[in-house]
C-alpha cells in the first residue's frame, strides 16, 4: 500500500492534474447528461478545479527544465493551497444547503434546471431564477455534490500537502 502511495505522490502533478480534470468532467456530465444547472457556487467549484489543472499542467512543464526541478515542492504547496479553497466552497456550500448559514445573494431559493420553457422566456426577455445554491437537487449516502466535493477536495489537498513535503529541499 505505502509503495501505491509513494507512486503517486512521485508523480502528484499528474495525478492533481487528472483529478482535477475528472471532476471537471463530473460536473459537466451531471449539467449535460443529468440536466443540473450549476449554481454559482458551483462554478466557483469549477474555478477552482480549472485553477488546480492549471498548476498542475505548470509543474509537469516546469519541472522538464532541470533548474526548476528543485522547486516542484512549491507546485504541490499551491496544489494543497487551491484544493484547501475548494474545500472552503465546498463547506460553505454545504452549509447553506443544510441551512446552517445563508448562501450568497447572487443564489435564488426558487432556482432549478433550464428547461425548454425556461429557454424560450429567457430568449423572450424574461428574466429566469438561477438554481438555488441553498437546495441539494442531487444526494448520495445523504451527502449532495457539494458535500462529496468537500471530501475530495479534502483529500486533495492532503495529498498535496503530503507530496510538498515529500520533495522539500533537506537542509
Amino acid at each position: 500500500m505505502m509503495q501505491l502511495i509513494r507512486a503517486v505522490l512521485d508523480r502528484w502533478a499528474f495525478f492533481a492534474l487528472g483529478s482535477a480534470a475528472l471532476m471537471l468532467a463530473i460536473a459537466h456530465a451531471f449539467e449535460t447528461f443529468g440536466g443540473y444547472a450549476p449554481c454559482t457556487l458551483c462554478l466557483r467549484a469549477r474555478e477552482v478545479y480549472w485553477v488546480a489543472g492549471t498548476v498542475a499542467l505548470a509543474c509537469i512543464l516546469a519541472v522538464k527544465l532541470p533548474k526548476i526541478l528543485r522547486w516542484r515542492w512549491l507546485f504541490y504547496a499551491a496544489l494543497a493551497l487551491v484544493f484547501a479553497v475548494g474545500v472552503a466552497v465546498a463547506v460553505y456550500h454545504s452549509g447553506a444547503e443544510w441551512k446552517w448559514w445563508p448562501g450568497p445573494s447572487t443564489c435564488a431559493s426558487t432556482g432549478g434546471g433550464v428547461s425548454t420553457k425556461a429557454m424560450s422566456d429567457l430568449l423572450g426577455g424574461a428574466k429566469i431564477q438561477p438554481p438555488a445554491c441553498d437546495e441539494a437537487a442531487w444526494r448520495l449516502l445523504g451527502l449532495s455534490m457539494a458535500g462529496w466535493n468537500a471530501l475530495i477536495s479534502l483529500k486533495l489537498t492532503f495529498y498535496s500537502a503530503w507530496a510538498a513535503l515529500r520533495e522539500r529541499p533537506r537542509s
